[in-house]
């Protein structure tokens, strides 16, 4: 459903073709979109995915590399005041009970054709963050050309389906900063490929073991009435069985690049939206617009107006 414009009709949302959020779905609430069960989480201190309890990959862990997490990236002061800035301009609806401000280039993806249009640079308050991003080695060099903010209400139903990421024009690393609220990345994985499962051994003090301190069969003790040592070799399971999930706490940083960039989509499930959301994702060129690129001088230009730090939402 498009969004109306005009005086007191109520909300209006942004949703197209098979995007629907609550409100467009009307009372009768129809099915909402799958919203998938995440049967592994992301371990930050181990870069493993852990078999969550209960389920039936419990007790097993597999490599799950490209994702750095750094929580309070920001402190509560800096968080209020980009909010208030952010909130006084304008939230476009956008698909799936979302609003949005985009500062960017105008881009046709599908006809991958490109211009600077009405982009006047990124907003004022991102600079601090931009600088703050310097800190972290997996963000060396990373150059910001692009940032949208999505603002995720439950009352609106809001979510982002399961998705890559443009690479035409993006470049590797996709920078997020979490505000307002928790929650959770869905990553799952189209792949007809299968994942390496190994045991999860818990150290004494509840850390995982990474995958390099097992052995191709490892011995996993059970406590039966037999006290039998049992041996569990390493298991394989269809990647499109894996869906691993991303804890974001308030205020958290979070960096997607290689595998989790490329092979694994990320979503955000309604269930994960318990109060208002903002998102803000940082993008960086690809290489066909940086140095050396078929299109080095348009992306040239491009940063010169991103860097300014003079921008509106276009």
């Amino acid at each position: 459903m498009e969004a109306a414009g005009g005086g007191g009709e109520g909300p209006r949302c942004g949703c197209k073709g098979i995007r629907s959020c609550l409100l467009c779905e009307g009372p009768a609430q129809a099915a909402p979109p799958p919203q998938g069960e995440d049967n592994f989480t992301y371990c930050p201190a181990t870069g493993l995915a852990k078999g969550n309890e209960h389920l039936e990959f419990a007790g097993w862990a597999f490599p799950f590399p490209g994702v750095f997490l750094m929580e309070e990236f920001i402190s509560e002061d800096e968080e209020s005041e980009i909010v208030e800035l952010m909130d006084r301009d304008d939230w476009k609806p956008s698909q799936s009970g979302r609003k949005k401000q985009d500062y960017g280039p105008k881009v046709n993806f599908k006809k991958q054709r490109l211009k600077a249009g009405s982009f006047t640079g990124l907003p004022s308050f991102s600079k601090n963050i931009v600088a703050q991003m310097k800190a972290c080695s997996v963000l060396g060099g990373f150059v910001p050309v692009e940032q949208c903010n999505l603002d995720y209400m439950p009352e609106r139903g809001s979510a982002i389906d399961p998705h890559f990421d443009d690479w035409w024009l993006w470049g590797e690393r996709l920078v997020s900063l979490n505000l307002l609220s928790k929650t959770v990345l869905s990553m799952s994985c189209d792949s007809e490929d299968s994942i390496q499962l190994f045991p999860a051994f818990s150290k004494e003090n509840g850390e995982l073991s990474p995958p390099g301190s097992f052995t191709q069969t490892s011995a996993c003790k059970y406590s039966g009435e037999e006290g039998i040592n049992s041996i569990l070799s390493p298991r394989l399971v269809p990647s499109k069985e894996v869906t691993v999930a991303i804890h974001l706490p308030q205020r958290s940083l979070v960096v997607l690049y290689g595998d989790a960039r490329y092979k694994w989509k990320h979503a955000i499930y309604r269930k994960h939206i318990e109060h208002r959301r903002i998102c803000v994702t940082f993008r960086e060129l690809s290489a066909e617009f940086s140095a050396g690129g078929r299109h080095e001088e348009l992306g040239k230009e491009l940063l010169e107006i991103a860097l300014s730090f003079q921008g509106r939402p276009v």
